[in-house]
């Protein structure tokens, strides 16, 4: 591997800094190892785009690049929290109504009992996190297996859905701020302003991360690569922005339609401090650890049971935002929220983007660019006529190739010894 050598100061004499050619040709060797990552989400993502768009020049409107971001942000939420347990080799089969129980508890708190909504908002949070500490309790102190504990939620969470709806009444949300969360937008400078905000951010950190490892004597990646990755997210939030500032109102008279949507920048707030967890705090590698071999986490000292419930407590929480998204766009909360296809769609989405079932691999990014695969599936196959059967084939058949490139990748991986 080419490299250049660069005199330090210090405890660290050269920094090998590869270049562009070498950096290319080591990610083609990762991947050809089975180290794949998101990939293949990215590349489906943009071959379901292209298609749509071909097949129905609508898609690609404002309008409905907007109705994207609302339609998948509750499964793009759930799936994130489902991350951190699929990280694990667990899995949570009541991550659906466990969202819906949330929602039902945000709506009697504000609408029936009349309190403020960070109240209910509050009440909605707290029941996750009860909730998860109660499944993680039975899986990592009694022994359940998770699937059976889960699989037991998602019964009786349907039951406790119905019994907080009274057997099927609907409860309307009217709260301006609740409803706020998923159907309005952000003023379009304040859009330009996160937007501008999240480049400088993510430049300080990728600068500091190259300053750092070059100081230490570590290889670092080639700053074109660097710069590279800078400018591409300024790019692609700058037209993702751009797009959504557009009018999108059919009678600017009567209203105007224009701006970020509000749930936006909630997913990005989550994606990030998400990410810091999971990456940049010893928590975080040790759910990598367990989740990559148990016994040798246990043995190395760390609290396995602990890592275990906190999962779930996590999948949950996250489960219950997702709940109260999915009530701020329904305006309302009935006996099928969290139900039909929200678990499914929830799972796949963490799958679909990287997360290995197994464990020990993913990351909650994942959770996004999967969540966005399916919204552009369910969206763009609406607005081609299909129906709702044909809707559940495409993103099984989507599903099953993600697990199936994920165990194909693994076994690539034993085969070349990178894992």
């Amino acid at each position: 591997m080419s490299t250049t050598a660069v005199k330090q100061e210090g405890p660290a004499a050269v920094t090998s800094t590869p270049s562009v050619g070498s950096h290319v040709r080591g990610y083609w060797r990762r991947v050809r190892g089975g180290d794949i990552g998101a990939l293949p989400a990215v590349l489906g993502l943009l071959v379901l785009c292209t298609v749509f768009a071909i097949m129905r020049p609508s898609f690609l409107s404002a309008g409905n690049f907007a109705n994207l971001f609302t339609q998948g942000a509750a499964v793009t939420l759930i799936a994130m929290g489902l991350v951190f347990v699929l990280l694990l080799g667990e899995i949570d089969l009541s991550a659906g109504f466990a969202s819906g129980v949330c929602a039902a508890v945000l709506a009697n708190v504000v609408t029936v009992l009349g309190y403020p909504w960070y109240v209910a908002v509050a009440a909605a949070v707290l029941t996750g996190v009860v909730i998860g500490t109660i499944l993680g309790l039975l899986v990592a102190k009694i022994g359940i297996p998770s699937f059976v504990v889960t699989l037991a939620g998602f019964l009786a969470f349907q039951g406790v859905v119905l019994l907080l709806m009274e057997e099927g009444r609907n409860i309307s949300v009217r709260d301006s701020v609740l409803v706020a969360i998923a159907n309005r937008n952000l003023p379009p400078l304040l859009g330009w302003t996160l937007a501008a905000v999240a480049v400088a951010g993510y430049a300080a950190v990728q600068l500091l991360r190259y300053r750092n490892r070059a100081a230490r004597g570590l290889v670092t990646d080639p700053m074109v690569v660097v710069l590279a990755r800078i400018g591409g997210l300024a790019v692609i939030l700058g037209l993702a922005v751009y797009v959504l500032n557009l009018e999108r109102s059919r009678n600017v008279l009567i209203s105007s339609l224009k701006g970020v949507p509000i749930v936006v920048p909630i997913i990005a707030v989550l994606l990030v401090v998400w990410t810091f967890v999971l990456h940049r705090t010893s928590y975080g590698r040790h759910i990598y650890a367990v989740g990559g071999n148990k016994e040798a986490a246990r043995r190395a000292g760390i609290n396995v049971d602990r890592i275990r419930i906190s999962v779930f407590v996590i999948c949950s929480t996250m489960a219950a935002i997702g709940g109260i998204v999915a009530a701020s766009r329904a305006n309302s909360v009935d006996p099928n929220t969290g139900g039909s296809n929200v678990l499914l769609y929830a799972v796949g989405a963490a799958v679909i983007g990287g997360t290995s079932l197994f464990g020990g691999k993913g990351r909650v990014l994942d959770a996004v660019l999967g969540g966005a695969v399916v919204a552009v599936i369910d969206n763009g196959m609406g607005l081609m006529g299909y129906s709702s059967g044909v809707k559940y084939v495409v993103t099984g058949v989507v599903l099953l190739l993600a697990a199936s490139v994920d165990a194909l990748s693994r076994r690539r991986a034993a085969a070349s010894g990178s894992r």
